[in-house]
Order: structure tokens, then sequence, then C-alpha cells
């Protein structure tokens, strides 16, 4: 069979090695191309055998109704989450992806986000760039209750019209765990009010200086959620540091001498680093909520290398706001590119663009995988990594 007459419908983005050897070896048309053409989209419609998705752009029912012709969905990606698998079970469409060849560099990349979080990499390089090293030593964070003085200059209007201030003595300790404080406005016409508030500019500010937890990462105990290729790699990685594994999956792993936990609360209640590795779908969306990132705790660590609707984000940004979380490293987010604006404003979050996997060598590695699944399929052999 000539496969250079197989029509391939690529999706954006993928590495240009990818590019380079379909071209070689079939006809390639890009999606980005195709999408902006509805004259082309119609020419080739009915020739198009093969999809090569990612895992920003997969195949939604539409496209693949759209594609009579439709053979495989060839993914370069570990996820599949973009892809509609219950269409291509209807129509007999085969799914691979490109699991194994990444699971060290998302592993290594979990490590990696935990540590730069809880010993606030990112932050001391900050320090040091800022040229903030002449003024003074960056401060040690291993201290957790203390008392400071902030004063809070807010204007406000009573009665009389005039503006005044608030000033309270304050616990870190209360502020980390998110308590509204208590606080008297004085100089005010209107007398002394008492009010609650939330410091949140302040939280930010604390928080950014590491003084609501330890920085020791070495022998902490670590939850993971759903221990897989990638799950097993950071566990591994994990026991050279001295930490206690535990974990939480849909069901126990008998080859495993990790703890397992069938309740992910209680996953999350044991464990100071909980590492979110499972695949995204229909039972596992916003898996980590409210409850247990509250089980986690004011000094817990939430490293999400899977995909971002595993968490709730709006309230992974609540707790870590409130001080009900002590920090997060994340490669993924909800609504890739977007990232909540609050975020980026916390010192006790480290952010990466969804780039776990991308390595040169990984890159090259799940190229290849994805251009031998699809010679395999049309040369009728069986594909090496199938999903369906």
């Amino acid at each position: 069979m000539k496969m250079e007459n197989i029509r391939i419908l690529l999706t954006y983005p993928v590495p240009e090695y990818l590019v380079q050897e379909l071209e070689k070896r079939f006809t390639v048309f890009k999606f980005r191309d195709v999408a902006s053409n509805p004259q082309l989209l119609g020419e080739i419609s009915n020739s198009i055998r093969a999809i090569v998705g990612t895992s920003a752009w997969g195949a939604d029912a539409g496209l693949i109704d759209a594609l009579p012709k439709l053979e495989i969905v060839a993914s370069y990606s570990v996820g599949f989450d973009k892809i509609d698998l219950v269409k291509c079970k209807e129509r007999g469409i085969t799914v691979t992806n490109t699991p194994d060849v990444l699971s060290d560099d998302v592993a290594d990349c979990a490590i990696g986000l935990a540590l730069a979080t809880v010993r606030r990499i990112c932050v001391c390089d900050r320090f040091v760039r800022g040229r903030k090293w002449k003024e003074g030593e960056f401060e040690l964070t291993t201290k957790f209750h203390y008392t400071i003085r902030k004063t809070l200059m807010k204007s406000c209007k009573c009665d009389g019209g005039t503006k005044g201030h608030y000033s309270k003595f304050m616990s870190l300790n209360d502020l980390c765990l998110g308590a509204p404080l208590k606080v008297t406005r004085s100089g005010c016409s209107g007398g002394g009010i008492s009010e609650k508030v939330h410091c949140v500019e302040e939280a930010i500010h604390l928080k950014s200086r590491g003084t609501y937890f330890d920085q020791k990462f070495s022998g902490k105990s670590v939850g993971i959620v759903g221990l897989g290729r990638i799950g097993s790699a950071i566990a591994k990685r994990a026991e050279a540091f001295g930490c206690k594994i535990s974990y939480h999956s849909r069901s126990e792993k008998p080859e495993s001498y990790y703890k397992f936990y069938p309740n992910l609360i209680d996953l999350a209640t044991n464990c100071k680093i909980l590492f979110v590795a499972c695949a995204l779908s229909k039972g596992t969306h916003h898996i980590v909520d409210r409850k247990v990132i509250d089980a986690l705790g004011p000094k817990g660590i939430i490293v999400n290398i899977g995909r971002g609707a595993l968490i709730n984000e709006p309230e992974l940004v609540s707790a870590l706001l409130e001080g009900r979380l002590a920090g997060a490293g994340l490669d993924v987010f909800e609504h890739e590119p977007k990232v909540p604006e609050e975020l980026l404003r916390l010192e006790n979050v480290v952010l990466q663009p969804h780039v776990g996997s991308d390595t040169v060598e990984t890159s090259i590695a799940m190229s290849d995988l994805v251009i031998k699944n699809l010679e395999a399929h049309f040369q009728n052999k069986p594909v090496l990594t199938p999903v369906i």
C-alpha cells in the first residue's frame, strides 16, 4: 500500500519533527488551514482517513461526523479526554495514545514542582535577580506562629463622611487559616465600629514570604491520586526522598506495597503533599474539590500534572487566598491557556504552561510512537498503544 496517498488531518500544535515525519509518509492537511477554508474542508472531508490529535485538540463528535472515511485517531498525548470515545466506538474508529514514553519526564516535572513550591525556589530566584540579597539574607521559613502588626489603610465613609483606618495585632496562624479578622475602625466621626474583614492582600503578601509552612520536602507524607504509569513513576522518585507513599485509585493495585485509600478524602487527610496524576474523565472531573482540599489542610501542598479539570479551580484559588492550603505546583489548568488572575499574584504557587512532557527526547519518542501506530493500522497490523 502506498501510504503517501492516505490523507491525514493534523491538529495543532505538534512538534515540527512530527509534521516532517508525517509528511514523509502521508498527505497531510493541517486543521488550522482547513478550518479557515470551508471549500477545502468540503473537498477533503470524504477522503480523510486519520486524525493526529494532541492534548489540546483531539476529535469531538462534530469533527468525527464530518469525516465519514475516518478510521483512526492517533493522539500525540497520553490523555484522550479531547477525543469523543463514545462516538469512535460507535463508528469503529481506532484510537491510540502515547503512554510510557513520557512518564519519566512528567514524573520528574511533578517532583520539580513540589520542590519548587515547598522550597520557594522561584521566589528565591526573584530575590537574587531583584538584587535584594545585598539588603539582607533571605528569610528562613520554619516558624509558624508569631504575631505581626499590620495597619490596613482603607477608605471608608461613615455618618461624618471622613476617612479612617484599620489597625490590629493579628495572629499569623489565624490569617493562614483564613479566619475573619476582627478589627476596630478608628478615626471616623461615626465612632469606633467593629466589623470583620478578610485581609486578602496581606495574606498574599505573607504567603509570598513563606511564613505559613516549613521548607522540608524529604520525609513528607505523599499522596498520589492515580497510581498508573505516571503516578508510579512519581512514587518511585518520592521514595528516594524518604517520603511515605500512599495512593487513591479506582481499585487497589495488588502489585503495590503502598498504602491504598479507597476514599480520596482519607488520603488527603493523611498526607502533606498531594500529587494529582489520574486521567480526566466524567468520573474524575473535579475529583479534587473543596472537601479534599480542606482535608489536606493549611499545611498541605497540591501538585497537578494531570489535567486542569481534575481540580475544582475556583475552590483551589479560594483555598490558597484564604490560607486553607499552603501552596500548589501547577502544570495544567482548567481553561488553558487562561490562568486565574489570582494565581498570578500568589508566590506560594509555581505555574507552568502544560510542559510536563516537553523535552526534546520525549517529543521525538512520542512522535515516533504516533507514526508507528499509524503505519501499523494502515498495514492491517495491531496498533502498538490502543485506547479502543
